[in-house]
């Protein structure tokens, strides 16, 4: 069987290759690696494959799915947790095996949220900077006491729960806001509702699916409900955050911070070295001039294990596949 790996970085080679030999029938799986991403331009790179492995920024609509039926595809087999690129219903309708990799290492994502907020709270990035330059000035490097602040956190998964032990830890106040509470997060902190959590907190921190539902949940109107002053932090998905509103709420002084891992327009930009090319994204050129806002390229899954274990459980979901079994991790709904 022939897998068709597209947007793969040299780790994806490294960690895929590493669990090959550990899988039933490995001598029966060619892993072919295309670092384009998978669009309608480059989904002919699919040809005799009878999988395809996909990323967060790969297109999967219904001409790209469409392309691939028509070339052999019958699986594909997504290495990250959120499927928003994926049309259901053309998948559903050409009968495509489609699973995912629910959760991996979810305090990865969790453990990055804190240093995020961290090194922005005290300015460890400019402060390393300055040190290297022969400055050794603390004026500009100012920075608050973690403990005894109110933590928001927006979504309550797995990786939002991860979240709130930690922040719990550092002896914060923590809120959760989700539409499906879970009982383990009442051990950690108090569920509220979001204008509640928005207003309240000194940071808010999400961690949500990327839905119709959640597009755009910071917005001018959310902004403005946030406490005067407060950060806000997304690891989760760039289209949770209108990054218009936010600039405009930099500006303002009403938020006080921004550190993002993830952008709405990042499929353009994000798992490339960009550095000696001429960005035309205003909005995103925007962003990168306010001290106040750190921007880091989608590294927040970024770990051995975390790596590990997406290698682990998409191997798991083509062996289903392969058996014609049932896959827990499917996201068409039978």
């Amino acid at each position: 069987m022939k897998i068709a790996f597209f947007s793969s970085q040299p780790y994806d080679r490294r960690f895929f290759d590493e669990a090959l030999p550990s899988q039933p029938d490995p001598a029966g799986i060619e892993l072919v690696y295309h670092s384009a991403s998978l669009s309608e331009e480059t989904v002919l790179l699919a040809q005799d494959a009878q999988a395809v492995c996909v990323f967060v920024n790969d297109v999967l609509d219904a001409p790209v799915l469409q392309a691939l039926h028509g070339y052999g595809v019958r699986a594909i087999l997504l290495r990250c947790a959120g499927y928003n690129n994926l049309d259901l219903e053309a998948a559903k309708r050409l009968g495509f095996f489609v699973a995912r990799v629910p959760a991996y290492s979810p305090e990865a994502v969790a453990e990055y949220t804190l240093a995020l907020v961290q090194t922005l709270n005290r300015h460890t990035h400019r402060a390393y900077a300055r040190v290297r330059e022969g400055n050794f000035s603390l004026d500009g490097l100012l920075g608050f006491t973690l403990h005894g602040k109110t933590v928001g956190i927006v979504g309550t998964g797995k990786i939002g729960l991860a979240t709130a032990r930690i922040f719990k830890g550092f002896g914060c106040t923590v809120l959760g806001h989700d539409p499906y509470p879970v009982p383990e997060f009442a051990q950690l902190g108090s569920m509220v509702e979001l204008p509640q959590l928005l207003a309240a907190s000194d940071i808010v921190s999400l961690h949500c699916p990327m839905m119709e539902s959640t597009r755009h949940m910071i917005s001018e109107e959310t902004l403005a409900l946030m406490k005067k002053g407060a950060m806000l932090v997304n690891t989760s998905r760039g289209g949770l955050i209108d990054t218009c509103a936010v600039i405009e709420a930099l500006k303002s002084r009403q938020l006080g911070s921004l550190a993002i891992d993830v952008y709405e327009q990042e499929s353009d930009l994000f798992f490339q070295d960009r550095s000696s090319d001429i960005i035309d994204d205003d909005i995103f050129e925007r962003l990168m001039t306010f001290p106040n806002v750190l921007v880091t390229g989608h590294q927040g899954f970024f770990t051995i294990e975390a790596l590990r274990e997406i290698a682990a459980i998409t191997y798991h979901n083509l062996a289903c596949f392969r058996r014609g079994e049932a896959c827990e991790n499917s996201v068409l709904s039978s």
